[in-house]
């Protein structure tokens, strides 16, 4: 799936994507790379709003899930369980979130559980960056489920 493909299946699946004026500018089972403005994101203080930074953290690594799913050719739906997102400085301007990959044993071990019980569990992480420094950090659990157990996350 091309940038371009992810970025308009984000803003047609994920509303909020659009909203937030999201940019897909790399794309692939390695990793992506999301961007957004400041200006549908910004808060009270002029920067960038909390949920927004934290939204992109999160759709970064859950587009690199859904992205590695179908490199596998594995159908499913893609939901995070829980996350915990840390801020380390605040964003004046365009930010950026980069999904960092699974251990390659992480992967297998998420595979395999997929194939025996059709739904698995996987920690990924994405940081957030703004004016060429890591200034947030996300943690979240994702869960990808088989068309059967859409209702079990």
């Amino acid at each position: 799936m091309s940038p371009e493909e992810l970025q308009r299946y984000l803003h047609q699946h994920i509303p909020l994507s659009g909203a937030m004026q999201v940019t897909v500018n790399r794309a692939s089972p390695a990793g992506v790379v999301l961007s957004a403005p400041l200006e549908p994101n910004i808060n009270h203080r002029e920067t960038v709003f909390g949920g927004s930074a934290s939204a992109l953290a999160i759709l970064a690594a859950w587009s690199l899930l859904h992205l590695r799913l179908l490199d596998e050719g594995i159908a499913a739906r893609v939901v995070i369980r829980r996350n915990t997102m840390e801020y380390e400085a605040p964003i004046h301007g365009r930010f950026s979130a980069t999904s960092l990959p699974p251990g390659p044993g992480d992967w297998v071990r998420f595979l395999r559980m997929f194939e025996r019980k059709g739904k698995a569990r996987i920690e990924l992480s994405s940081v957030l960056g703004y004016s060429d420094r890591i200034v947030g950090r996300m943690n979240g659990e994702f869960v990808a489920l088989g068309a059967t157990d859409v209702t079990d996350a």
